[in-house]
């Protein structure tokens, strides 16, 4: 494939950024991959050859793989095409084997495909274009006579400093640590850089100023002074060799030098400023060990999982048509002479969802945007609407937003229809009740006994997932037989026992109750193909990001919103477990 005829490039991943599975690319991890081309593909999803949208030439570069890709003609390249060209689509994701790592560091590896996705795990992984074809620590410090002398490497023991003067120190600076003899100031002096040297020469010649002013200032004083007076004037405002020694001495033990040095002053009754004048400039500055805030929020991987796995259309305005033929009339029927014939009975059934705007507004103060230097807080803020915006739409999709009828701000349950509560055609509901008796695990073993029975019931597409509770699964995978032994060891056992793809644990599924037909009703788990569930949106109700300033109140204004639709396609496509319980326990 040339270059010049693609439909689109971007970023199939980028080198040193930290993926959301906790890995990071490093460059030229891919580099054997360069020039190669690969499948493009839908999601990761391997399962259907009619996931494959085109292909991909990959370039490496020293930010990370680069890709050129061009669509096949099938249907589903078609409409990949389309969203790719409307912005709807705008990451891109790969899938790679024989990968060898260095912690979290890839250092290798080989790429077998190249991924269209609604979020990928690189945040730098994106479509570019569309073609209309050694900081100081507080105890390596060590004063000397009110100068400070810095040492980076060496712990400086307070018995091995000699009681004479600095310059004796200096006359000594052939003795070598290595050599088992002390070290000097000297030795201690060379380990700086010259930037740290030109501070302490600053100092040193800034106190010997300061000396020399005070000397001619005491013989003037003296010359006013009868030749044969005597005076007991005691010399003060002065810390002497010994109580620096001190200071070093308390340093190690409180751990800070700066406090020991200020603690000492204050003892000797010394004025902070005829020791060392700003003192602080010797100590280093506050710095930030990360370069964006820590977000605090619950776990969001399953929203990933959901929206990149439901079914996307370029159109928002949905209606669904099928024929329910299960029925015993309509089955077809024998004949017997002179009989009169009956007529099949198909029940007809049909909904039509419309659209809904979810958005999520901020405001910023010019002035804070400007204050705030250690980080990007607008490119901040902004990813985080975009994630909480997610987080609500996969919210809804699964079991609705929770706000109450009355809510100004609730997403109507039916514009984006929740799969828990559904109509009985779309979703099938299994109500569990435990046992008398029966604790978490064996209640666990009865719901895993339970969900394969249920899939007789289950009519979508292909192999679902297990969306559930962190406290079920963790049940599950903690079933012992009766020797003790865990029966399911490992996640894949769990899958295979209970014939899903995957299991996606879900925070906001916790305490999740609802009473139906004054039955109390405790949320499980939801078994879905989330491909039969289909998110609209037309042109232009795509997710879109805006910006604007208020210049009365010299803020910024950010807006992010998205005009969509969401429901089951598929009749039987999903089935709910919920444990009855009893009034008392909801909401516990």
């Amino acid at each position: 494939m040339a270059k010049e005829t693609f439909d689109f490039s971007g970023w199939a991943t980028r080198n040193d950024i930290k993926c959301s599975d906790g890995r990071t690319i490093r460059k030229d991890a891919f580099k054997h991959c360069d020039g190669q081309t690969v499948p493009l593909v839908w999601n990761h999803n391997h399962t259907d050859a009619d996931n494959v949208l085109g292909k991909a030439l990959l370039e490496n570069r020293k930010e990370g793989v680069y890709a050129y890709c061009s669509f096949n003609g099938t249907d589903n390249g078609k409409n990949a095409k389309e969203l790719v060209k409307h912005g709807d689509i705008v990451s891109l994701s790969i899938y790679a084997n024989q990968l060898k790592q260095n912690g979290g560091d890839v250092i290798h590896g080989a790429i077998k495909e190249v991924s269209l996705v609604l979020a990928g795990a690189n945040p730098g992984a994106k479509i570019e274009n569309v073609m209309a074809h050694g900081e100081l620590d507080e105890e390596s410090a060590t004063i000397w006579n009110g100068v400070t002398e810095f040492n980076y490497d060496v712990d400086v023991d307070v018995d091995s400093i000699s009681h004479a003067d600095a310059p004796k120190a200096e006359a000594e600076k052939e003795k070598s640590p290595e050599e088992g003899k002390e070290e000097t100031v000297a030795d201690v002096y060379n380990t700086l850089t010259d930037k740290q040297k030109m501070v302490v020469n600053a100092l040193i010649g800034a106190a010997l100023e300061e000396k020399a002013q005070n000397n001619n200032q005491e013989e003037d004083e003296k010359m006013k002074h009868n030749a044969f007076e005597q005076t007991n004037e005691i010399e003060t405002n002065v810390l002497s060799h010994s109580d620096l020694v001190d200071v070093i001495a308390d340093a190690k033990k409180t751990g800070s030098l700066k406090d020991a040095y200020i603690a000492k002053c204050n003892e000797k009754d010394v004025d902070l400023q005829h020791s060392i004048r700003d003192l602080d400039v010797l100590f280093p500055e506050v710095k930030a060990i990360n370069n964006t805030p820590v977000t605090i929020n619950d776990d969001t991987n399953w929203v990933a999982k959901v929206m990149g796995g439901v079914h996307h259309t370029p159109f928002s305005r949905v209606k669904m048509m099928a024929f329910d033929i299960t029925g015993e009339e309509a089955r077809a029927r024998g004949y017997v002479k002179g009989n009169q014939k009956e007529e099949e009975v198909i029940g007809a059934l049909r909904r039509e969802t419309s659209p809904q705007t979810v958005y999520k507004l901020q405001k910023l103060d010019r002035d804070d945007i400007i204050d705030v230097t250690d980080f990007d807080v607008v490119a901040y803020i902004k990813n985080e609407m975009r994630g909480k915006l997610d987080e609500e739409i996969a919210r809804a999709v699964l079991i609705g937003d929770g706000r109450s009828k009355a809510s100004k701000d609730k997403i109507d349950p039916l514009h984006i229809r929740p799969i828990l509560g559904d109509d009985p055609t779309y979703v099938v509901s299994k109500q569990l009740v435990r046992a008398a008796g029966a604790d978490d695990y064996a209640f666990a073993k009865q719901f895993i006994k339970d969900a394969i029975k249920a899939r007789k019931d289950y009519k979508g597409k292909g192999n679902p997932t297990l969306f559930c509770t962190e406290d079920l699964l963790t049940d599950m995978l903690l079933i012992e037989d009766r020797n003790q032994r865990i029966i399911y060891d490992t996640m894949d056992k769990l899958k295979t026992a209970l014939r899903v793809v995957d299991i996606v644990t879900v925070p906001c599924f916790e305490n999740q109750t609802r009473t139906v037909s004054g039955q109390n009703l405790k949320l499980m788990a939801i078994l879905v193909n989330l491909a039969d569930y289909n998110v609209g949106a037309d042109k232009g109700g795509a997710v879109s990001m805006f910006d604007d300033f208020d210049i009365n109140f010299n803020k910024y204004e950010y807006l992010i919103e998205t005009r969509c639709s969401g429901a089951m396609v598929q009749p039987y496509g999903a089935i709910t477990f919920e444990e009855q319980v009893a009034a008392e326990t909801e909401g516990e």
